[in-house]
């Protein structure tokens, strides 16, 4: 799974990187070197603008999600903290996450994540889970694949009440490979550059092909380095979480 990761950089790289025509300038999220579920994240993801003249091509754009999604036929938004993950595998199939598959595709930019490898306090001897950063060798930018969804709330009776709708995400996951594989069993799945279009295209609701876009995760190298256990706590943040760690 992934249950934690870094993304720090600024909105206008992010605009480049992922040739985003616009951004909202009032939209601001502080680099986060701890992101953790129901924090709001930036999100790369297609829309087609409702006009009245001809078919608009899709404008791609940059807004911050919250990650956990929330499926539109939720009750309660709280469902959203147990969809931080979707797994590859099933990803087309599951109710909570199969139309957002075929309709709604984002790409979640990480500088890298988290995850945690059992072993013992070499002072204590206790058994305890040693949390490992895990990142391109490069230090490349990673496009992890993702969904987003739309939730109305049922207490807000305007539809156009910025309140009545929340937006969330998921990431996708996959077998991990690599140094992620010898840390835990699963990780974010990562595209390449050259699926970007097609996995963001609106248009491209074949389900079969878009599985195909996930058959393999983004290539290159990763390198997983044990950090600090402060990384336990998400009130705990900054560049210093990733400094390596002696075992």
């Amino acid at each position: 799974m992934c249950g934690r990761y870094v993304s720090t950089r600024r909105p206008q790289d992010l605009a480049q990187l992922f040739h985003v025509a616009e951004w909202p300038p009032e939209e601001v999220l502080a680099p986060n070197w701890n992101v953790a579920p129901t924090d709001d994240v930036w999100a790369v993801l297609e829309r087609t603008p409702h006009t009245d003249d001809g078919a608009p091509a899709p404008r791609r754009e940059l807004r911050p999600l919250r990650w956990g999604l929330v499926p539109s036929w939720a009750k309660e938004p709280k469902i959203g903290a147990r969809m931080i993950n979707a797994r590859v595998e099933t990803v087309h199939e599951k109710p909570a996450f199969r139309r957002a598959f075929v309709k709604r595709r984002c790409l979640l930019p990480a500088d890298g994540f988290y995850e945690w490898q059992p072993g013992k306090d070499p002072a204590t001897g206790k058994v305890r889970k040693q949390p490992y950063f895990i990142h391109p060798e490069d230090d490349q930018m990673m496009a992890l694949a993702g969904l987003y969804e739309y939730w109305r709330d049922p207490a807000v009776t305007q539809d156009d009440d910025p309140a009545a709708w929340l937006t969330t995400c998921t990431i996708i996951t996959t077998e991990a490979t690599d140094a992620a594989g010898r840390v835990h069993p699963r990780m974010p799945l990562a595209l390449t550059e050259d699926h970007y279009e097609a996995w963001l295209d609106p248009a491209h609701q074949d389900p079969d092909e878009l599985r195909a876009l996930l058959g393999q995760p983004a290539g290159g190298h990763l390198d997983a380095r044990p950090v600090s256990m402060a990384v336990n706590n998400v009130r705990n943040n900054g560049p210093q979480l990733l400094d390596a760690i002696s075992l």
